[in-house]
């Protein structure tokens, strides 16, 4: 039987973090990305966030031009809402790190809520006898000095520009902290309700996996915005099921893809991202709850595709 609640999810289809030598399944072309994210859309997301990376190594980028092939055939092809990142490599200027979500007016982008220091993923290095390409090697091995930063005026800038354009922001919270953030930006009149809240669970530089601290972040957003915003829940790797079913049954949205995860099963990588949408989809079935078209996605989360641009 039904719970009658909806619940969304978001499909991250590759993101920055992982290399193609990491996984022959990773989405690097445009074409790739588009064809992924399409599946994801059919398998049952109702959110595709998108980064993008240069075709010819994988390397991400920002560069508008190299979304555009993926953006445009998802928007000819399928009704799913487009979320766009606003994060960037930790020389990536806000120039660049904005220039994708001004160039296409989507209804949602992904806006970190606070400025993050990766912690050991220079180990990832011993893991790999060989890299496909020279700049994978080099991103873990720079991990120690590197921080991404999202300063107050990156924050404002970020929802002032891109916000004119009638987006609306996911806030990326990667520890309780960045919910205080949320709640001053708010206070400022620079975001508004419903606050579309991501928890972002187990990522080095961030708040543990631990059940409690599940708990407590959503303590807290309750205390913060009450009734006004939506949850959802990521996590990494081999905890991405665990924790979104968790949260799922706390009542939270959810969020797989490769761009957290590459693996289906403990040791079998996924093949494509629309097999981690019908996992998560599956198991949400089964816990008796209903899973949101992109319409109805749209009015929890508050957004309009009127304003879309080409």
């Amino acid at each position: 039987m039904s719970t009658g609640r909806k619940v969304v999810i978001t499909c991250a289809v590759t993101g920055a973090a992982h290399t193609p030598t990491m996984s022959q399944y990773l989405p690097i072309t445009p074409e790739q990305i588009a064809e992924q994210a399409i599946g994801a859309a059919n398998a049952g997301a109702a959110i595709i966030h998108f980064h993008a990376r240069n075709p010819d190594d994988g390397r991400p980028t920002p560069d508008p031009d190299v979304y555009a092939p993926a953006i445009d055939q998802v928007r000819r092809t399928s009704n799913v809402i487009i979320n766009i990142t606003t994060s960037g490599g930790p020389n990536a200027t806000l120039e660049d790190r904005i220039a994708a979500a001004l160039r296409f007016k989507p209804e949602l982008a992904s806006l970190n809520m606070g400025s993050l220091s990766p912690y050991g993923r220079q180990r990832i290095v011993d893991k790999f006898e060989h890299w496909q390409h020279a700049w994978e090697r080099e991103l873990f091995l720079a991990a120690p000095s590197r921080v991404y930063p999202n300063t107050e005026e990156i924050i404002t800038r970020t929802i002032k520009e891109v916000g004119a354009n009638g987006t609306r922001f996911e806030c990326e919270c990667y520890d309780v902290g960045h919910l205080y953030n949320v709640a001053y930006f708010a206070d400022a009149g620079l975001l508004k309700p419903p606050f579309i809240i991501q928890t972002v669970f187990g990522f080095s530089g961030g708040i543990g996996l631990e059940a409690h601290n599940m708990t407590h972040m959503r303590t807290v957003a309750d205390r913060l915005f009450g009734s006004d915003y939506q949850w959802s829940v990521l996590a990494p790797g081999k905890h991405q099921f665990r924790l979104c079913t968790m949260g799922a049954t706390m009542g939270s949205n959810v969020r797989v893809g490769m761009e957290d995860n590459l693996y289906l099963d403990k040791g079998r990588l996924a093949r494509s991202n629309a097999e981690q949408v019908a996992r998560i989809r599956d198991i949400l079935t089964l816990l008796s709850l209903d899973i949101a078209t992109p319409d109805e996605a749209r009015q929890m989360l508050g957004l309009s595709a009127s304003h879309i641009g080409g």
